[in-house]
Parts: structure tokens; sequence; C-alpha cells
């Protein structure tokens, strides 16, 4: 059981080599190349529906394509397990993250933001429908944000 959740973890992992977790560079970056920012709170090994987000969309290659064209990718991982503890900074900068954008504690919560962090769209649990449908959304509102 052990592997089965530590190999889903990877999974889950690897389908997250382009997101960061650094807001502050984030804005830089979106700022500089002209790009929204979709800040996503995950709980990578303990939350079903967060698992199941990055695998059903955001390994996705359609959504892959869309964000590396449109977004600046960032990621806000609360790990419950001690051997995926985060590292105290980290995790301090994630719990910052939280206190601004997620009080309530939801996860997963995916928020589309502006380069100077204002929210223009939030998605709390898993998007309805699949990747394609997601990419749809975000392309909605990154046009209504123009």
């Amino acid at each position: 059981m052990r592997l089965i959740m530590l190999l889903a973890v990877m999974v889950g992992l690897y389908s997250f080599t382009d997101w960061g977790n650094d807001m502050q560079k984030a804005q830089v970056k979106a700022k500089q190349e002209n790009k929204l920012i979709l800040l996503n709170f995950s709980g990578s090994d303990w939350c079903a529906p967060c698992i199941r987000l990055k695998k059903q969309v955001f390994a996705d290659e359609t959504f892959k394509k869309f964000a590396d064209e449109k977004l600046v990718l960032v990621n806000a991982d609360f790990p419950r397990g001690k051997k995926f503890q985060l590292p105290k900074d980290r995790q301090e900068h994630n719990n910052k993250l939280a206190e601004k954008y997620n009080p309530e504690g939801d996860f997963p919560l995916t928020l589309l933001l502006s380069a100077d962090g204002k929210v223009l769209k939030k998605w709390e649990g898993l998007p309805e429908g699949d990747a394609a449908s997601f990419v749809a959304q975000l392309n909605q509102a990154c046009l209504a944000a123009n």
C-alpha cells in the first residue's frame, strides 16, 4: 500500500515539473512575459481530488501547451506525511499564500491571478469536465482579463 501511495505521489510530482513554488518570482515572470498566474493549492500525499487533478488535467498535453503559452504556474503544496514534508521556509511561504488566497483551506483550490496577484477566477475542488474543458475555461478567463 505504501508503495502504491509513493508511486502516486511520484507521478503527481512528475506532472508538476513546470510548476514553480515562489509567488514573487512568478509575479516577476508574469509581468515580464505578459502572462497570468495559475496558483494551485494541493495536498500531494493525502488529497485524492488533488492527485486526480494533476493526473487528469495538469498532466494533459492540451493543458501543458496552453500553460506554456499563457500562464506562469505556481503550486502551494501541503503534504501531511513525514516523508514528504517541505523545507521550513517553503512551508512558511505556502502558509502565507494560504492566508491570503485560501483561508478556508480548500483542496484542491486553483486560482487564476493577474501578475499583481488579483484573483480573476477560482475553481474549488476538481473542475468540471476534462482537461480540454478546463483549458477552455482558462482561455475564456484569460481573454476577459485582457
